[in-house]
């Protein structure tokens, strides 16, 4: 089974949230070495000094492979890495107390390096228990003590299957001694119980037996136990696990396997609920036993939850809830929060607490759960688990496996990440399994300098006559000193000389609005891109705004040097986009371009327009640039030839076409040029006419005739067509004179216009 255990720091997620898809090394803008590898694991330090003018001195902090392809010599470059060291290995065995291995491991940490080491935890066989008992002895657990009194000497025989070292111990509890809880009158105080039941004063916490291995004084002891009472029925057993927990030495724990049984029939009082008795200061976590009994539980609330868990943790007491079916579901919910522990369902008499006891310690004995102590700042653990049968538990899970047998190995793995948290000295940490008292000591150490800051010259004549150290290749300034030698002070960097020194001209902006000036000097700004970079003087430079070509800075056959591309050979050009490599403009003759064009950046253009192609070899409208095709020709024009029996089969494959010459005769040439660059026409002498010449006018005679009886038959149909217009047109007048129309008027039309005379009117 393995654990795999990841370290990371605080800080380191909070920049990756920062910088989703930032570099960090750039991010970081460190001034010296140390400051640089704290940035990220990837992130390197360059001592050479490769700075172009105007770049700063946080340049020389980027990414490892950033740095070489910048030019820093791989041997310029500081990268010191973590490391780690077993410093204590004493092997595990079955029947040994050591069942984890390393003991002692020291880890030397880089930032955002993972350290991976294995640990190894072997559950060992007949390991020794102590058992306490705690009972609660309200009144209504009266039946449950008769059969606890015989508990010892039955649990003895039967933990003696399991182990050969066994001791057993036993406490009680009821309630806090103040009177909301046990009492309404004072007198109740002697004898809680109604009616003649005799029993005992009421008490918080009372440690009746410490742990032993005498099971017959166990019974004795327990035997003349008495049961008490209280009003409410939620019990102060909060406070005896506290007791128990924290008082080890009156209790008598071992460094062994620790159970502790909480046994009941009643929920449970927490932190806060004192306030009903007056107490208000809250539970302090220390041992207050007195002749065995809690005197403090008048003055200190009950603890909370997260307290008991805290204090069962440290002290590696693993708790079984023995409960009534009533309250399972608050023990089991109480059960979640607790690690390393159980709950078993306990009779109405706990006849079977035995068993019940038996089982909750196999089922916690089986399970192996890894927890560590307070990390240092910047430190977080994450686990993995390879248990047994190839079962693999991540995040919370990653702590825990399951079903481990006596003689099974776990082996937990563990990656730990620090980063960018100053340490100046070391810190030590532990890791254990939950309820054993093994643990693994972990002592951290802090890569915080590079191995150059001890060749280190304070006070270095490099530094501006003594006012830095020379360190790593660059100056780190004393306090009150700037720039890249340090040789301003800071009060005199913002000065409006040392401005004007920043500016090309006084039309310009102060390092070209790509940069700061500092102690006169600019020291350009560094791009999100480690690859893009200002420089220059006046930082008038950068590298990424050449011109580009197939989406391509410099075309990709060039670099970009102070917005100019600088080719590689054989490349030419603004964007080093033209070659001057002419192989690919040599045509099959091994002429540029066929000799019918010029090369141009590895392109042929053709001179002659009826040529083309990528070497001006091919010439559409050529009739025949070479004999190679005679036969088909042959034998596709007149049926004769090599092929003419191949003919349809083997000459398909081009169009034919003749040319006619004045005569309508068909006539056939072929037009080439020879390897000597030579024009050759070959001509066939025999022309094609489709019949002999004194046809031809009889031909163009009958042509004519018909032609000429076609004009007279038109001209015959239009007079005839206007002729039967003008009678059309003549009807139509004659009508529309004879035609009279009806001019009387609508009877039931109505005028629009109402004419209304005012009486008064008298024409004046």
């Amino acid at each position: 089974t393995v654990f795999r255990v990841f370290t990371l720091t605080a800080l380191s997620l909070r920049l990756a949230l920062f910088f989703p898809e930032g570099n960090e090394c750039i991010s970081a803008n460190a001034k010296y070495c140390g400051e640089c590898i704290q940035a990220g694991a990837k992130c390197g330090w360059c001592k050479d000094p490769f700075l172009k003018q105007g770049e700063t001195v946080s340049t020389r902090c980027d990414e490892i492979q950033s740095l070489r392809n910048k030019g820093c010599a791989e041997d310029m470059i500081e990268n010191p890495r973590g490391d780690q060291t077993v410093l204590r290995d004493k092997a595990v065995t079955n029947r040994d107390i050591t069942q984890i291995q390393p003991q002692k491991i020291s880890l030397t940490l880089r930032s955002g390096e993972p350290q991976s080491f294995t640990l190894k935890f072997k559950r060992a066989e007949d390991y020794p228990i102590d058992l306490y008992y705690l009972m609660d002895l309200s009144y209504s657990m009266k039946d449950d003590l008769e059969n606890v009194k015989n508990l010892g000497t039955h649990l003895m025989l039967e933990m003696s299957k399991i182990t050969s070292d066994f001791r057993i111990g036993f406490g009680s509890f009821v309630e806090k001694t103040v009177m909301p809880y046990i009492s309404t009158t004072p007198a109740k105080l002697l004898n809680p119980c109604t009616g003649d039941q005799n029993c005992t004063s009421p008490f918080s916490y009372k440690n009746v037996l410490r742990l032993t291995s005498d099971g017959k004084k166990f019974n004795t002891l327990v035997g003349q136990q008495h049961i008490s009472g209280n009003l409410d029925s939620p019990e102060g057993g909060f406070d005896a696990i506290m007791q128990v927990a924290v008082c080890g030495d009156l209790i008598g724990w071992r460094n062994v396997t620790r159970l502790l049984v909480f046994s009941t029939d009643a929920g449970f009082h927490f932190a806060g609920d004192g306030k009903l008795g007056g107490i208000v200061l809250p539970n302090d976590g220390k041992c207050h036993m007195e002749n065995n009994i809690y005197t403090m539980s008048h003055y200190y609330d009950y603890p909370s939850i997260a307290h008991l868990v805290q204090k069962l943790s440290d002290n590696n007491i693993q708790t079984i809830f023995a409960v009534t079916e009533e309250f399972q579901p608050v023990y089991k919910e109480l059960k979640n929060l607790i690690p390393k522990s159980a709950v078993g369902t306990l009779s109405a008499n706990s006849s079977n607490v035995i068993n019940l006891i038996i089982d909750a310690y196999n089922s916690l004995s089986s399970e192996v759960i890894l927890e560590n102590s307070k990390l240092p700042e910047g430190v977080s653990i994450a686990y993995t688990a390879r248990c047994k049968n190839g079962v693999v538990n991540e995040g919370e899970n990653g702590r825990k496996c399951s079903n481990i047998s006596i003689g099974d190995e776990v082996r937990p793995e563990r990656d730990c990440v620090w980063k960018a948290v100053q340490k100046n000295k070391s810190e030590t940490i532990k890791i254990k399994p939950l309820g054993f008292t093994e643990e693994v000591e972990i002592v951290l150490k802090f890569v915080c300098e590079c191995d150059c800051h001890k060749e280190g010259i304070p006070n270095s004549k490099h530094c501006h006559f003594g006012n830095g150290t020379f360190e790593c290749g660059a100056c780190k300034c004393n306090e009150g000193r700037v720039g890249r030698q340090c040789e301003c002070s800071s009060n005199d960097v913002a000065t409006e000389d040392m401005d004007r020194t920043c500016r090309k001209d006084n039309g310009t902006d102060i390092c070209s609005n790509n940069g700061d000036c500092v102690c006169g000097t600019c020291e350009c700004k560094k791009r999100e891109n480690p690859e893009e970079r200002y420089s220059g003087q006046f930082c008038q430079c950068d590298n990424f705004n050449c011109d580009r070509s197939n989406n391509k800075l410099c075309g990709g056959h060039g670099r970009c040097e102070c917005r100019v591309c600088i080719c590689d050979y054989p490349w030419t050009g603004s964007a080093c986009d033209c070659s001057l490599d002419n192989s690919t403009c040599m045509a099959s003759n091994k002429q540029i371009c066929n000799g019918r064009g010029i090369c141009e950046c590895g392109t042929c253009k053709c001179t002659d327009p009826k040529f083309q192609g990528p070497t001006c070899e091919t010439c559409p409208t050529c009739p025949g640039v070479c004999t190679e095709h005679k036969e088909c020709v042959q034998c596709r024009t007149f049926g004769t030839g090599e092929k003419k029996d191949t003919c349809e089969r083997d000459c398909s494959y081009f169009n034919l076409i003749k040319e006619r010459d004045a005569n309508d005769c068909w006539f056939y040439y072929t037009y080439a040029v020879n390897n000597n660059t030579e024009k050759e026409v070959h001509v066939v002498e025999t022309l094609d006419c489709p019949a002999g010449p004194d046809i031809i006018p009889i031909v163009a005679g009958v042509v004519a005739g018909i032609v000429l009886i076609g004009l007279a038959l038109l001209l015959i149909w239009k007079l005839l067509m206007i002729i039967h217009d003008r009678r059309e047109f003549a009807k139509f007048e004659k009508e529309k004179m004879n035609a009279k129309w009806d001019t009387g008027e609508n009877p039931i039309y109505k005028s629009a216009v109402t004419t209304v005379v005012n009486p008064k009117y008298e024409g004046k």
